[in-house]
Formats: structure tokens, C-alpha cells, sequence
């Protein structure tokens, strides 16, 4: 059975929608009563940053730019799907990455493979071979003044490769109960908040230019973690949680036996890497 994709139909309508009616309105009749010189020395060239104002609120409460610019949800079934890719190249915009909640289901009953929300007129891309699917998000095929966050959450019970990469954004990756078979995570200016998967094939490579790694341990996970620190790029480390075994290298504390060992390699030129 191939996995399918499933088209919600409703959008994530947020508030703030009046906002560029009303500024664009009131500039207006501001331009007009000028034009016929009613408002005396008044110089309404001078309330240009008015619409800048708007702009910055129409973000903060929309998440985009523009009213008609809305988030799409979607759903992809799992099928019979052993393993896939989450490929990520967000530019300025944050990204968000979790498990899905216990035994999630789309609305036809289905069990999912992922599920998220993505920016309109721009839905990922799948690619199917055999058991194997292959999900890519791109800034480039998004609409230039959408701004709205990337929310994907993946299966839990196969292995998962996660590329993602963001030249402004910040990425955020829940990996608690997702098995990883790799992954490679980077932002130019950013953070990276990363928390630890139960289990990895292989080691998770993690690097900001210019921004701070946020690393989170859950109790009971083994979590090896090596960092190459620089004069600009330096390790602060819960003493608490973790034990520093020689310079750059730090292993959790209170792991369960039965616990496999995931590697983490950090790296940075200018920020820090705090782990808790």
C-alpha cells in the first residue's frame, strides 16, 4: 500500500488580518485631505513609518505579511513506509520538528507518517520508492512574504534521516522517541534547540555560524555529546546532568543500562552551546 497524501481542507486563519486594510485606509484619506491642502503644514510624508509599525505588528500577530497568505495543514498516511527523509531548507523562517502523540490517526483513520502545516501555495514535496518517502520543504517554492512557521511531527516507530538548514531561522527539533537513522542540522544566523532522540544509527552533526546550541538530555537517555570549541565558541554544561570525561566530550549522567549510546557533534564560530 503506498502512502498517500491527505489534504486538510481547513487553514490555520490567524488574527491580525485588519491590519493592513485599516493602515492602507487611514494613510489614505491622511494623503487625500493633504491633497486638498486641508491639513495646513502638516506633512504627511511623515507618517511613512506608520506603515513600517504595521508591517512589524502584522508579523507578530499573523505570522506573514500579507491577509490572503494563509498556512495549509497536511497529512501523509503511513502506508507501508519502513524509513524516509525530512529535507529542510527554510532561509528565514523557524522551523519546529516532534514526535507525533502516541497512536495518531488522519481523519480517515488512517496512521500517519507525518503531519504539519506549510506556508499556501507551496505544499511539499513527496517522493515515494517502494518503502522508502522522501519529504522536502523549500524556502525557494514558498511565497516570498509568508513568514509563518514550519510544524512537522514524524512517526515514531521507523527510522528517520533529518536535513534541515536555515540562513535567519531558528530550528527547533524535538527528537524524544523518534529513532534516527541521520541527520545534519545547520543555521547561519539562528539558534538550535535540539533535543536528544533515544535512539541514532549514527552520529547527529549540529553547527551554527552565528547563533547558540541548546542541547536537552531526557533523563534515562544515553547522550554522548563532542564539542569543538574555539575562542568564540564555547561549552557550558550542566554539571548536574553531565559528565565532562576530557576536553569537548561530555556524556549524560543517570542513563538507563538498557539505553543504546547517541552521539552528538557540535560546532560553532561565534556563539555558545549550553547542555542540560
Amino acid at each position: 500500500m503506498e502512502a498517500k497524501s491527505s489534504a486538510a481542507k481547513s487553514s490555520d486563519r490567524r488574527s491580525g488580518n485588519w491590519l493592513w486594510p485599516l493602515a492602507l485606509t487611514l494613510f489614505g484619506i491622511v494623503l487625500l485631505l493633504d491633497n486638498f491642502l486641508l491639513l495646513g503644514d502638516f506633512n504627511a510624508v511623515a507618517l511613512l513609518p506608520l506603515l513600517l509599525v504595521m508591517v512589524g505588528a502584522q508579523i507578530l500577530l499573523r505570522g506573514d505579511l500579507f491577509p490572503n497568505e494563509e498556512t495549509r495543514r497536511f497529512g501523509i498516511t503511513r502506508g507501508s513506509v519502513e524509513s524516509g527523509t525530512l529535507e529542510i531548507s527554510s532561509g528565514e523562517i523557524d522551523v519546529e520538528v516532534r514526535a507525533l502523540q502516541g497512536d495518531y490517526r488522519l481523519r480517515d483513520g488512517q496512521p500517519a507518517l507525518i503531519t504539519g502545516q506549510y506556508a499556501a501555495q507551496s505544499r511539499p514535496q513527496l517522493n515515494m520508492a517502494e518503502t522508502y518517502a522522501h519529504l522536502k520543504l523549500d524556502r525557494s517554492a514558498t511565497p516570498w512574504a509568508s513568514f509563518a512557521d514550519w510544524k512537522i511531527s514524524l512517526a515514531r516507530d521507523l527510522p528517520w534521516q533529518i536535513l534541515a538548514t536555515a540562513h535567519l531561522g531558528q530550528i527547533n527539533l524535538d527528537l524524544t522517541g523518534i529513532i534516527i537513522h541521520e541527520s545534519a542540522i545547520a543555521t547561519g544566523i539562528g539558534d538550535i534547540r535540539l533535543v536528544s532522540p533515544i535512539e541514532a544509527f549514527r552520529p547527529l552533526q549540529v553547527r551554527s555560524t552565528l547563533g547558540n546550541i541548546h542541547i536537552i538530555t531526557p533523563i534515562g537517555y544515553k547522550t554522548r555529546i563532542m564539542v569543538s570549541s574555539s575562542r568564540m565558541f564555547s561549552v557550558q554544561a550542566d554539571q548536574t546532568r553531565y559528565q565532562n570525561l576530557e576536553p569537548g566530550v561530555f556524556i549524560a549522567l543517570d542513563a538507563e543500562e538498557s539505553a543504546t549510546v547517541v552521539e552528538i557533534r557540535l560546532s560553532g564560530t561565534f556563539g555558545d552551546a549550553y547542555l542540560a
